[in-house]
């Protein structure tokens, strides 16, 4: 008696912009598509659908990844961010502000993935993660500049068919300057005990 074949179908759980969305799809699914045809998040973005504009970028675990290359069930257990997530309520991500300010873009269609990227770019600089524009890559170094040429190798997987590069540049960059700015006023909590207890010692001494 012939046996069934495997099924080629699975539930999975996906964590979407802080949300777990339970649904069947077959192994071969992308991520893109589950995204775009099952849940109906459509600001990520269907371009070449192989990997080589950007357009669908989302971000795995703050890490960006192209979602026309992902499958699904491969995202299961991920903390998965779409564009529909980058901001915090009615409060625009500073990428996103600065796109809006600064016309980093013309039809639209390619800049959910670039603001996703341009995210992760942020986090990745600050983290000290060189790239093939950094001069310097020894951890000691520390991040390098971003200047110009760094912003633009670290955005070169993200394609703007429009050409509105220059301002993308310039919007990242705006958007870097604003989270170093935010991230020096935030109150250092780790080191204030430490502090307090230095002014003490003084005293007593």
């Amino acid at each position: 008696m012939a046996t069934a074949p495997p099924s080629t179908y699975s539930a999975v759980t996906l964590n979407i912009n802080g949300e777990k969305h339970t649904l069947t799809v077959d192994h071969r699914t992308t991520l893109l598509d589950a995204l775009r045809e099952r849940l109906d998040m459509t600001g990520t973005k269907k371009g070449c659908d192989q990997g080589q504009c950007g357009a669908c970028t989302v971000l795995l675990d703050k890490r960006r990844a192209v979602a026309c290359l992902q499958l699904a069930v491969a995202a299961e257990g991920r903390e998965i961010t779409t564009i529909e997530g980058v901001a915090e309520g009615d409060r625009l991500h500073p990428v996103q502000q600065a796109f809006l300010d600064l016309d980093g873009y013309q039809c639209g269609y390619c800049t959910p993935g670039q603001i996703c990227s341009a995210v992760a770019v942020i986090e990745e600089h600050a983290a000290g993660w060189p790239s093939a524009a950094t001069d310097d890559v020894r951890p000691e170094a520390g991040p390098p500049p971003l200047t110009a040429e760094e912003i633009r190798e670290r955005m070169s997987g993200n394609l703007c068919r429009c050409g509105a590069y220059v301002s993308i540049v310039q919007a990242v960059a705006r958007a870097a300057e604003a989270d170093a700015r935010a991230a020096q006023d935030a109150p250092d909590t780790q080191g204030a005990p430490a502090a307090q207890g230095t002014e003490h010692e003084g005293a007593a001494a």
